[in-house]
């Protein structure tokens, strides 16, 4: 795995455990050699998770759409940074640059872009693994209602089983770096 796209909340959330565990993703990715590839902003666990990871001399590459450029929360001290017209174009632009995607506690945009490179894996778009970062159970309803649209037959036992979900960065990454995937142009 040479690059990992990272979605997280703009905001750093109501617990300092998903700040601390951005900064350690951040941090983890740096010291593996592994580049980061997230949505460009300086706020929230976008923040931390780029700050952590160019404190350790980590490549971070930020994806970021002109309307949020001109609002003023595009991260100046990135490796790289991409400016692009659309949420659509970012999306498509960081699961170009990714080999396998994680998200974190967030919103609707996390779960938003999250949502459709799982979609796209389903597909066969992609082969690249899809993970989440279950920071104090973070996502278990989402997980309960994945589960709910499972039973109820609008989500292929296949597609739940090729999830993965982990509570600790570390762990979460040695499951990635073990599982194959492909990287087909998206």
């Amino acid at each position: 795995m040479r690059r990992l796209c990272v979605f997280c909340g703009s905001a750093p959330g109501a617990h300092a455990s998903y700040g601390e565990a951005a900064r350690a993703l951040g941090l983890a990715l740096a010291r593996r050699g592994i580049g980061l590839v997230y949505g460009g902003g300086h706020t929230g666990l976008m923040g931390m998770v780029a700050d952590a990871a160019l404190e350790a001399g980590g490549q971070v590459i930020g994806v970021i759409p002109q309307t949020l450029v001109e609002r003023e929360v595009a991260h100046r001290g990135l490796t790289e940074l991409h400016v692009v017209h659309s949420l659509h174009e970012r999306k498509a632009l960081m699961g170009r640059l990714s080999d396998a995607f994680v998200a974190l506690p967030g919103g609707f945009g996390t779960l938003d872009e999250f949502c459709e490179v799982v979609t796209w894996r389903q597909l066969g778009l992609h082969e690249k693994p899809c993970a989440l970062l279950n920071i104090n159970g973070y996502f278990d309803h989402f997980l309960t209602m994945l589960e709910h649209a499972q039973r109820e037959g609008f989500i292929a036992a296949r597609t739940m089983e090729r999830l993965i979900v982990r509570n600790e960065v570390t762990r979460l990454l040695e499951v990635l770096a073990a599982t194959p995937g492909t990287a087909p142009a998206l």
